[in-house]
């Protein structure tokens, strides 16, 4: 398996919250794992989110973009070109995305079309998921809506 993480699954590699079994299982199980170059900064503000809102301790997401960091370079690190910039224009109007998402989507897609092998893209941002599978890559996890109806439940 060839797996694209967006910024909110891999967030989930270093932060345990729901999800993160699955997104370590993917990844373990991938031949290649890549991300879009705007990962980096993406990543590096969700954990500085979380301390500020207090849902990690300063240390704990210390801890976390050290760890990230450290792993950056083993990622496939999947380039921002103007063509996939182009392609996200397109996307986001066509499927009304969020500029990011558009991004990685449009990344993953230039990715899977060079490599000319499937890419599954791995995110939990329901909207980007279901465009996903529209637009010919596999999205991850498999059911991503009884997930998120599962984890409201749970958190109740």
């Amino acid at each position: 398996m060839i797996l694209y993480l967006d910024a909110s699954a891999l967030v989930k590699r270093y932060v345990t919250e729901f999800g993160s079994d699955s997104v370590n299982q993917a990844i373990g199980q991938a031949d290649l794992v890549g991300t879009a170059l705007i990962s980096r900064a993406q990543v590096a503000v969700a954990f500085a989110k979380a301390v500020r809102m207090d849902a990690l301790k300063r240390e704990e997401g210390s801890k976390c973009l050290h760890a990230f960091r450290k792993d950056w370079h083993d990622l496939v690190r999947v380039q921002v070109t103007e063509m996939a910039i182009a392609r996200a224009d397109t996307l986001a109007w066509e499927h009304n995305l969020r500029g990011y998402d558009a991004v990685h989507l449009a990344t993953a897609l230039v990715w899977q079309e060079t490599m000319g092998e499937q890419v599954t893209m791995a995110t939990f941002d329901q909207t980007l998921w279901s465009v996903a599978e529209k637009v010919g890559l596999v999205p991850f996890p498999n059911d991503l809506p009884a997930l998120l109806k599962e984890w409201r439940v749970k958190g109740r």
